[in-house]
């Protein structure tokens, strides 16, 4: 890439310090708009998928608070498998992406192809364990009616497990060959279907039976097949994507890809369970003290996750970029697209915060009439919570975007333990302390929260600052395009 750069000599008769100036600033700008352009479509297609939770979170309130209550622990307990079966499969991206920056196309489909037979490793016995869900919520203190009705949405929205793993796969894939639109296309599609499939079976339209929220569990069934069979089709059909034959030879099994993969995924996965299931756990306790506080909860919660999809997607972005550096052989390259992504993670959620601190009112508005006096208890303890969730944004979105640019260079265990530390033994341990012993109730158990984030925000990005840069794929001469 040829670098433009303008000589002017200063007093001392010297361009050199301008120059070297003026080409650091343009590989950091150049940097900001590669990861701009993969974030934007990643963030974009999180942000698709956390409409869905929203909307269902909202056409939940249509049904009542304890049905919010409810489908809140429903989709607690399905996001924790889930998000870790997707974590574990996103070993895909930095080894698809590193394999591409080297331009070797046959190890490329190799890792997909194996990315497959994870997904379907993990997906058999989770469906299971998703469909019999209510018998462990039963004896987690879950009041028994509430347990009845999140049953009925477990066991519908079990089936739409594998296709969400499935579909993990192949964006992983997809996204790291710099190919980003198409993924936000068929995720855009999947939500629409989704509302609408929302809509139909939960109220009864159409000639269906009214499913209250069972209907939103088959709805997010069948919009997630649907994505996953989109994007199937897409990666088959593509002229540019068949050189790496991902689908071919689907019934080989490649044992060295295979734990490559499960070396690299199974630590990101115990992180996300570790993250995860600091939340679910928070969810449970919430729910232990009351059906307003779980419905509290629930909204903020939401209106976390929701401003979360945007790092998120930047995450992934970081992961490809310093992976395809890393695969280049361009070392101070990976180095900069981990800095620039933590960057703009962390420029959007302190924006974020400043939202939820100032009109948390407008933001539970959205879940829930304000206005009804019905309401008044939840709606209060939903504003003190948003609070809360205002000051530990900013560390949110750098430790998710940290984790991105280690797993980029592969780096999983060391990010893991350091999670399982400051999640667990700091986050819910200082939250059980605020919360249990201080009678700061729902909000001491947040407050835990943020203190576990902002931890493994610091002790995340001292990590990526003294990581070893090596690349484990020689670059051939000519980088894939």
């Amino acid at each position: 890439m040829a670098i433009r750069t303008s000589i002017r000599f200063n007093l001392f008769g010297s361009p050199f310090i301008h120059q070297h100036v003026q080409t650091e600033k343009n590989r950091v700008i150049s940097e900001i708009k590669h990861c701009l352009d993969l974030a934007i479509p990643l963030a974009g297609a999180q942000l698709a998928q956390s409409l869905v939770a929203f909307i269902d979170t909202m056409m939940m309130g249509w049904l009542g608070s304890s049905t919010i209550a409810a489908g809140g622990l429903g989709a607690a307990t399905f996001n924790v498998f889930l998000i870790t079966g997707i974590s574990i499969v996103s070993a895909v991206s930095p080894l698809t992406a590193e394999a591409y920056g080297a331009g070797n196309a046959q190890q490329v489909g190799r890792v997909v192809r194996q990315g497959f037979w994870v997904a379907l490793t993990f997906a058999l016995p989770i469906t299971v364990l998703l469909w019999s869900a209510g018998f462990f919520l039963r004896r987690l203190g879950q009041a028994p009616e509430t347990v009845a009705l999140t049953e009925t949405y477990l066991q519908a929205i079990a089936w739409g497990y594998f296709p969400a793993l499935g579909f993990a796969v192949l964006r992983s894939y997809i996204s790291s060959l710099s190919r980003t639109r198409p993924i936000i296309v068929v995720i855009m599609g999947g939500t629409i279907l989704n509302i609408v499939g929302n809509y139909v079976l939960m109220l009864g339209k159409l000639g269906f039976p009214a499913l209250g929220l069972a209907g939103i569990g088959w709805a997010s069934t069948i919009s997630l097949w649907s994505t996953f069979i989109a994007l199937a089709l897409y990666a088959l059909v593509h002229p540019q994507l068949r050189v790496y034959k991902a689908f071919s030879h689907l019934y080989r099994f490649e044992p060295v890809v295979y734990w490559d993969l499960l070396r690299v995924g199974l630590p990101i996965g115990i992180l996300a369970i570790a993250e995860a299931g600091l939340f679910t756990v928070t969810t449970f306790l919430m729910g232990q003290i009351s059906t307003v506080t779980l419905a509290a909860h629930q909204i903020a919660l939401q209106t976390a996750a929701t401003s979360f999809m945007v790092p998120l997607g930047v995450s992934f972005a970081t992961t490809i970029r310093v992976g395809q550096m890393l695969g280049q052989g361009d070392r101070s390259g990976a180095r900069l697209a981990g800095y620039v992504g933590m960057g703009i993670g962390a420029t959007f959620m302190a924006g974020m915060s400043l939202l939820m601190w100032t009109i948390p009112e407008r933001i539970v508005s959205l879940y829930l009439d304000t206005t009804d006096p019905i309401n008044a208890d939840v709606v209060t303890v939903a504003k003190n919570l948003l609070g809360v969730a205002a000051w530990f944004q900013l560390v949110d979105g750098i430790q998710v975007t940290a984790n991105g640019a280690l797993r980029g260079l592969k780096d999983t265990y060391i990010p893991m333990m350091i999670g399982i530390v400051a999640y667990w033994g700091i986050g819910l341990t200082s939250g059980y302390i605020l919360s249990a012993r201080m009678g700061l109730g729902g909000v001491g158990l947040w407050w835990g929260l943020a203190i576990g984030l902002a931890v493994a925000a610091m002790v995340l990005t001292w990590r990526f600052s003294i990581a070893r840069l090596e690349p484990a794929i020689v670059p051939c001469s000519k980088p894939l395009s």
